[in-house]
């Protein structure tokens, strides 16, 4: 397949602490403007709404979510692998999501994250 012109996606799952869901929004929205700026499609945040419990996997077992957090899921939309792969180190650097401007209200040693190339959108 070809990277260049195949859409690609960065997936994420943390544990946020319940109480900070407006901390947590503001956070991505600010993060959101950042990402589209240098050239993502869509930033897609999820608060958890019917995630049920594993017992042998879950969401909630993959963050080791506590009982006052909730679990988030979000991607992020590139036009290409190649887009993307130039765009990250730039969006790292910005100083509007430097650690003391944005804080992660979150615990960010369980967030999961990957890329993927598309193979199928419908």
């Amino acid at each position: 397949m070809n990277t260049t012109t195949t859409p690609y996606v960065d997936g994420f799952i943390a544990a946020v602490p319940t109480a900070n869901k407006s901390e947590f929004i503001e956070h991505a929205r600010a993060a959101a403007e950042v990402f589209k700026e240098f050239g993502a499609l869509r930033v897609v945040e999820s608060w958890e709404d019917d995630v049920p419990e594993g017992e042998v996997t879950s969401f909630s077992m993959a963050v080791k979510r506590k009982d006052d957090e909730s679990v988030v899921f979000s991607w992020i939309e590139w036009p290409s692998k190649a887009i993307r792969d130039v765009a990250m180190p730039k969006v790292m650097e910005d100083p509007r999501l430097q650690m003391d401007v944005n804080p992660m209200p979150f615990d960010g040693k369980r967030l999961i994250y990957g890329g993927f190339e598309s193979i199928m959108t419908m």
